[in-house]
């Protein structure tokens, strides 16, 4: 199952971000009972949650949020990809490189490779948010029957 959340603060906007998150997480705790995590931008003003349900990858190396090597981007994900390996091969003949045997990590990638248009290419059931620290944007999709629901307010 797993599960995501966030938090985005207006610029002047002050609350205990982290404390908010690891309520979600504790409220979600049902949805991913193996692992949780909390991430927080530098500046405070955005954070993100992931619970975690290990099905593809067992390792720790797939916890989440998962952040890019070169620590630009910063994704949580719900859902699973069915084309992931089909996905993954594309990119390492396109020279990307993997670390763990997640569809998170190959969903990143893929993004980081093919930009949004990357949803015309995934099948699967998912809902997932990747931030770009450079510029501060935050995409974030779902499945497009909405097995993996997102909502937002």
């Amino acid at each position: 199952m797993c599960a995501i959340g966030g938090l985005y603060l207006k610029p002047g906007k002050k609350i205990d971000m982290r404390s908010h998150l690891e309520v979600m997480v504790q409220i979600q705790h049902h949805r991913g009972p193996d692992a949780s995590g909390v991430w927080l931008s530098n500046d405070q003003s955005l954070g993100l949650s992931h619970n975690r349900l290990s099905i593809l990858d067992l390792s720790l190396a797939g916890n989440q949020p998962m952040h890019s090597i070169d620590g630009r981007y910063t994704i949580v994900f719900n859902g699973e990809i069915y084309n992931y390996l089909e996905l993954q091969q594309q990119l390492i003949v396109q020279g990307c490189q993997f670390h763990t045997n997640s569809d998170t990590e190959v969903l990143l990638k893929a993004y980081l490779h093919w930009g949004d248009s990357v949803l015309h290419k995934l099948r699967g059931m998912f809902a997932f948010a990747i931030y770009d620290h450079a510029d501060g944007s935050l995409f974030c999709a779902r499945d497009r029957v909405g097995k993996k629901p997102f909502a937002y307010a």
